[in-house]
């Protein structure tokens, strides 16, 4: 009796051990799936009243004045440039280690993506880096929250309002997270993105957030092909007839089926961060003692951390291994990772289009060291000494 027990044990151990663990997945809860069942019943199913419920939510979780619901952070970051007026001849500072998109729309528009290096371990900008970059053709500064911690933003702030630069956050990482005791969106304007790996999620999303009242009417404007008003009329369920083009937009609005998504995981963020602090500090504990893994420092303004990512870098010179390798060698093991980011400006395109070459030492150095480890919710604590297990044996076999 006692044999079969431990055999059973046995049995489920490696069971686990065979299961691969992915870098992240959505913590979608059985209410989630029903919200969205009864909107797809609803008969009503786009942009209607659980967009504008949502983006209250936002409002009143982030303390800003203004929410707009997009299709995706991407669509947000279009419009935010848009609205801008940035086009050829305008230069954009921003980090070459982001997510491409934003990159890619800055040269769509004819503008020219202008980089500053990060911080070697915070992997953000600082107004330091920046002020070199500004010239007479800057118009628009993109800062990065990065992987959950708040960019250093005051003196960046007045590095814009000083030079009359205009100042959009990428907070794509960022829901929850506080920078000095505020949470990141509460002033100016920010960006945020519900895709799947986010915090939270809406399936695929974003929200605009801003101060600005003229900024916030024109997004809401520009999201729906530039209408004055949005699809929904309360009491007609249709479009409104004086309904007109005010300016040329775009189809970026978010459907209800995706916001009902939102107001429901809205509700969970901080339960779902807090789990998410939880590993990271299982992380930050069991990989203390492993040589050659060189984990991120958080900013002392970043006053509260939403633990979107848990990145750490690899001594390739002393482990005797590649970032690229060390990630295979784990996703042999079952453990699944991501790569935050490649540097854009190392990226095919844009190393074969640039102009200028720029002197980035942190940047570089990092784009070929980090790893994004797996980090959700709904990973167990085992899991983490799973993924530690991995990381020591990949390391033992090639620093023989």
């Amino acid at each position: 009796m006692l044999h079969d027990l431990v055999a059973n044990v046995k049995d489920q151990q490696s069971l686990m051990k065979n299961i691969f663990l992915p870098f992240s997945r959505p913590s979608i809860s059985e209410t989630d799936i029903a919200a969205v069942a009864e909107i797809l019943r609803s008969g009503w199913i786009t942009t209607g009243t659980k967009c504008t419920e949502f983006e209250q939510n936002i409002c009143e979780y982030t303390s800003s004045r203004h929410a707009i619901a997009l299709s995706s952070a991407t669509a947000g970051m279009h419009l935010a440039l848009y609205a801008s007026g940035i086009g050829p001849g305008d230069e954009v500072i921003t980090p070459s280690m982001t997510w491409v998109s934003t990159i890619n729309l800055i040269t769509a528009c004819g503008a020219t993506p202008v980089f500053a290096d990060i911080d070697r371990d915070s992997l953000m900008i600082t107004a330091d880096t920046i002020t070199p970059l500004i010239s007479r053709q800057t118009r628009l500064i993109i800062p990065v929250h990065y992987a959950g911690a708040a960019v250093e933003l005051e003196p960046i702030q007045d590095l814009a309002r000083e030079n009359n630069i205009i100042l959009i956050e990428d907070a794509a990482h960022a829901i929850g997270t506080e920078y000095r005791n505020k949470r990141v969106g509460a002033n100016g304007s920010a960006i945020f993105s519900f895709h799947p790996i986010k915090n939270i999620t809406t399936g695929e999303g974003g929200m605009f957030c801003t101060d600005d009242q003229t900024l916030a009417d024109r997004i809401r404007r520009l999201r729906f092909h530039g209408l004055g008003v949005d699809a929904y009329d309360r009491q007609t369920h249709g479009r409104a007839p004086q309904a007109e083009v005010q300016e040329p937009g775009f189809k970026y609005n978010l459907p209800d089926m995706n916001a009902v998504l939102g107001i429901g995981q809205l509700q969970r963020l901080d339960e779902l961060n807090k789990r998410r602090a939880t590993l990271a500090q299982l992380y930050l504990q069991q990989l203390a003692s492993v040589e050659h893994i060189i984990p991120l420092i958080q900013p002392e303004s970043t006053t509260h951390h939403a633990w979107h990512l848990f990145i750490i870098r690899l001594d390739i010179d002393r482990a005797g291994i590649s970032r690229d390798t060390f990630m295979s060698e784990l996703k042999s093991k079952g453990i699944g990772t991501g790569l935050h980011f490649r540097a854009v400006h190392k990226q095919k395109y844009y190393k074969e289009h640039l102009q200028s070459k720029y002197e980035l030492p942190n940047t570089e150095w990092n784009s070929e060291r980090i790893c994004s480890l797996p980090l959700f919710p709904d990973m167990r604590d085992e899991d983490v000494t799973r993924v530690v297990d991995a990381i020591k044996s990949v390391l033992r076999s090639t620093t023989k």
